[in-house]
């Protein structure tokens, strides 16, 4: 998931998007306890996603809060 396509969500598309990887990021979690995982390196991109989402979502709360006369 690149920065890009990240910023073209709405705000409930982010959050929904977030919630998802958190799920999938807890599963991956289980899945490396029990050496079911298949490919290790999905925890690292899924934790990359989510800090995508969470840096685009504290773009715009401090984009909102902003005034406008700058």
């Amino acid at each position: 998931m690149k920065t890009a396509d990240v910023r073209q969500f709405s705000d409930e598309e982010l959050q929904s998007e977030l919630e998802r990887l958190r799920r999938h990021l807890f599963d991956l979690r289980s899945q490396s306890v029990t050496e079911k995982l298949e490919d290790s390196s999905m925890l690292k991109k899924t934790r990359r996603d989510i800090a995508r989402l969470l840096t685009v979502q504290r773009e715009r709360e401090l984009a909102a809060s902003r005034p406008q006369g700058r």
